[in-house]
């Protein structure tokens, strides 16, 4: 094991040192800055900035010194904001993990529960009612179902908030505090936990499907073990195996923001600061978010690569 993570740990260096410089020449290279697009400065402070912030020194000697601060813990100054870059991730970030870590864990249990339900009573009612339900909710657009969703349970029946994280001048502390934001996040956790639901629910029928045709549950149902035995524990936990994989590509998702539905209720999160970062050509924070994101993204790979090897032991690493 110990091998093993060494040289991974070489090679995620390799990656993120070649994700660096793919991300920095990337946006240095792109014509335009927050600087030269800023039509309300003169040419005179346009310069003075440009000196101020290291934009007139030569690419690769920038990309040296934002890789140095990046290893001293430094992502960089977000111009637009006029804040560091970690100092707006501390902001925002927790927001968007709020929303994506709930809607993650509903989407996982209701995937499980129904992949397996709709796996072992295949081709019934139930399972067609189910695959319909897939198809729909993938070939709906996400901006559809919360704009609906919406008009139906915010506009007409009033059940919930439109948007936002707190209501407009609220002052409220404490428990009064947390119930207001999660009355707040129930709509886009719906809107964002519906959206993942399907492919996921899919993906768990059709490793079901496969693993419920082995020969070794053919043999434990011959041995008289209960069905529920057989489905459960030998069944769902083989079938359970392939997507470990996914686990290392939800990380960065769980700490990326959902830059639509954020953007829909107005939920104050990294991806919605992300997109605003765009339009105001705001490169330092856009390089420093974008390599968090690959950071993120290697980390996660290695541990469901780990966890692979933790859950079947057959696994060599």
């Amino acid at each position: 094991m110990s091998t093993y993570l060494t040289k991974r740990l070489l090679y995620m260096l390799l990656i993120l040192f070649g994700a660096s410089m793919l991300i920095f020449f990337l946006y240095a290279l792109t014509p335009g800055d927050f600087v030269s697009g800023n039509l309300k400065m003169s040419a005179e402070r346009k310069a003075e900035l440009r000196e101020l912030y290291g934009l007139s020194k030569p690419v690769f000697e920038r990309y040296l010194i934002w890789m140095k601060n990046v290893f001293q813990g430094d992502f960089g100054y977000s111009l637009a904001q006029q804040k560091p870059v970690l100092t707006l991730f501390n902001e925002y970030v927790w927001n968007s993990f709020l929303l994506a870590i709930t809607s993650t864990f509903l989407t996982w249990a209701l995937a499980v529960i129904i992949g397996v339900i709709s796996a072992y009573k295949q081709y019934s009612w139930f399972d067609t009612l189910v695959m319909i339900a897939i198809f729909a909710a993938m070939s709906i657009p996400s901006f559809f179902i919360g704009l609906f969703l919406i008009k139906i349970l915010a506009v007409d029946f009033k059940w919930l908030p439109p948007g936002g994280m707190l209501t407009t001048g609220s002052n409220a502390t404490g428990w009064a505090y947390y119930k207001e934001v999660l009355h707040h996040m129930a709509l886009p956790v719906i809107v964002m936990t519906l959206l993942g639901v399907g492919s996921l629910t899919r993906y768990f029928r059709s490793n079901m499907v496969d693993v419920m045709k082995q020969e070794y549950i053919r043999t434990a149902r011959a041995k008289g073990l209960k069905e529920k035995t057989v489905l459960y524990r030998h069944a769902l936990r083989n079938a359970l195996l392939p997507a470990i994989t996914l686990v290392g590509f939800e990380l960065p998702g769980l700490f990326g923001g959902s830059l639509i539905i954020e953007k829909i209720f107005n939920w104050p999160g990294i991806g919605q600061l992300y997109m605003q970062s765009f339009g105001a050509r705001d490169y330092p924070l856009l390089m420093g978010f974008t390599f968090f994101l690959a950071i993120l993204t290697i980390i996660g790979t290695l541990l469901s690569d780990i966890l692979y090897h933790v859950a079947d032991p057959r696994v060599k690493l």
